[in-house]
């Protein structure tokens, strides 16, 4: 695969991941970055996708946010080995985008905590009407 300057889709699209695990369970960057060895900068770097996260430290973090490996990549996008070819877009990256705020982890638990169906419906619905088209 050919160099690119900044950081990879796949990079970014992890730290992503991260980002959104430790907001989930309301872990600072601090508390992960202790249970991992290193400083908070460090995890601020890996989340904003400026430093790759190499395998074994991936197993680390893994273990601590109690998700498999495979939760990183979740929708991340698909770079093909083929040369020429350009990689595809993740595959609804605005809904990790959203979630890895914390507005939207806060709207999606509050949602997730609502049990009747039609008001749930009801306020997509609400959402959908306040959208600008």
């Amino acid at each position: 695969m050919p160099r690119t300057i900044g950081p990879s889709p796949i990079d970014l699209h992890v730290g992503s991941r991260v980002r959104m695990r430790r907001l989930m369970l309301k872990m600072s960057q601090e508390k992960l970055g202790d249970a991992l060895g290193i400083t908070f900068q460090q995890i601020q770097k890996y989340e904003k996708g400026a430093n790759r996260i190499g395998a074994s430290r991936l197993q680390h973090i893994s273990n601590i946010l109690q998700v498999p490996v495979s939760f990183f990549f979740e929708g991340g996008p698909n770079i093909s080995e083929q040369p020429g070819l350009v990689p595809s877009l993740p595959s609804p990256g605005y809904v990790s985008d959203f979630l890895s705020t914390s507005d939207g982890l806060a709207l999606t638990a509050a949602f997730m905590h609502i049990k009747n169906g039609k008001i749930r419906r009801h306020i997509v619905d609400l959402v959908e009407l306040l959208v600008d088209k």
